[in-house]
């Protein structure tokens, strides 16, 4: 059964506010391969993803690879609603959650009960969803008394503990993360682990975009190579990986923006 289909996607983003009109033209001529380009008015526009289609399915683990900027978040935050795509179509059937950063919405004034409850209605839970699971997270972060306290008072790692604890304890359709993080010491990070992948089990899809080639080989069957905001490659995660990783060739000389021209 099909989960996700993406049809001809496009997203750009405008800028409105570089200063001179030089450092547009220089912009726009360097060597941005297409992905800097003017709008209706004049306006600059990113192009962080262009012509993308694809589909995934019931049972699909997809890891998405590429180099920063090459718009694997983006791909990420409009599958999971954050962008609305400039052109094109995404459908998407079932609950989402995407885990694109764990400790969105939580308050460094605010207990850790009370940061629970927060970040659980972040995550699309009812309140009487969180408290159904809220010993489960407070089992598994093993804070204890610490749930008292402020999230000021917590160290980093206390802090992605709880973040975790809460961000895991979901069972969506169609799971969505922007790197997968560890958490603690090597004991926790191993308790961390087995949690992450019973939830990731648990979706009819995932989608991971990591640098972590070990971590992609583990959790995915599928892999999208993104370049430039376009899909370079897809297939099975061994055949993207070993083509994503084969030394490139020799770059060619970039071009001299003063003889570039603006695009259209």
């Amino acid at each position: 059964m099909t989960v996700i289909s993406v049809r001809d996607l496009a997203i750009d983003f405008p800028i409105y506010q570089i200063g001179a009109r030089s450092l547009k033209l220089r912009l726009v001529g360097s060597g941005s391969r297409g992905r800097i380009g003017s709008g209706s008015h004049r306006h600059l526009l990113v192009r962080a993803l262009r012509d993308v289609s694809c589909e995934f399915h019931d049972g699909d683990r997809v890891g998405l690879v590429g180099s920063n900027g090459a718009g694997k978040s983006t791909l990420l935050a409009v599958l999971a609603g954050i962008y609305e795509p400039t052109r094109g179509e995404v459908l998407v059937k079932g609950k989402v959650s995407a885990l694109l950063d764990i400790s969105l919405g939580m308050d460094n004034d605010s207990n850790g009960y009370e940061n629970i409850f927060v970040r659980g209605r972040l995550l699309g839970m009812s309140r009487a969803e969180i408290q159904s699971r809220l010993q489960d997270i407070v089992d598994f972060t093993e804070l204890g008394d610490h749930l008292e306290l402020p999230l000021r008072t917590y160290s980093a790692g206390m802090r992605l503990r709880l973040a975790f604890g809460i961000s895991t304890c979901i069972e969506p359709d169609v799971l969505l993360i922007d790197e997968v993080i560890g958490a603690g010491d090597r004991r926790f990070a191993e308790k961390a682990r087995a949690r992450f992948t019973a939830m990731a089990n648990k979706a009819k899809v995932l989608v991971v975009a990591s640098h972590n080639s070990d971590i992609l080989s583990a959790l995915c069957n599928k892999a999208l190579w993104l370049e430039g905001g376009q899909i370079r490659m897809s297939g099975s995660t061994e055949e993207v990986l070993k083509a994503y990783q084969a030394p490139s060739p020799a770059a060619a000389p970039a071009a001299d923006p003063a003889t570039a021209t603006r695009p259209t």
